[in-house]
């Protein structure tokens, strides 16, 4: 199943499917350009042979402009790694993504997503109060980070009904 979305800010159209292996190279490509510590190949392969949800978005060309994976809890669903392509960022394909997560979520009766973010990345971390995400908690020491230290995560969490109702 995918869907065509339309972005204001973006100017164009963004198809939406289902992450399949043959997408892999393109997501890897794009999470290297992104993360100065990205997720690896197997990382992604994992995750699909996990059957996590897994979505990407590509624009009418078939460059790859996005995408995200989620874990399905007891009671909510993880956001484990969601990424807009460099050069798009700040255009609402971000947000496109987020939804698309609430509307998965919400589609199988999970009530809440919850997601990490890294306190140095101001700009996820605005996006997600934007969408209306709250603070509830902090990991210590749960990302890499420069040298041999480690950065602690901001664990944030969105309750469904809040934004459906």
């Amino acid at each position: 199943m995918s869907s065509l979305a339309k972005l204001p800010r973006y100017g164009g159209r963004l198809r939406v499917a289902p992450m399949q292996v043959g997408d892999i190279e393109d997501v890897v490509r794009v999470e290297n350009d992104a993360y100065p510590f990205p997720w690896t190949r197997g990382n992604f392969l994992d995750s699909l042979a996990s059957r996590y949800a897994a979505w990407v978005a590509r624009e009418d060309d078939g460059r790859l402009a996005g995408y995200f994976l989620l874990m399905h809890a007891v009671d909510d669903v993880h956001l484990l790694n969601i990424t807009v392509r460099p050069d798009l960022q700040g255009q609402g394909i971000g947000g496109l993504l987020l939804d698309r997560v609430c509307a998965l979520a919400a589609d199988v009766g999970i009530g809440a997503v919850l997601l990490e973010v890294r306190p140095s990345n101001l700009h996820a971390y605005a996006v997600y109060r934007h969408a209306g995400f709250r603070e509830i908690g902090r990991r210590k020491n749960y990302y890499p980070a420069a040298g041999q230290t480690r950065e602690d995560a901001i664990v944030m969490r969105l309750e469904i009904g809040a934004v459906r109702a």
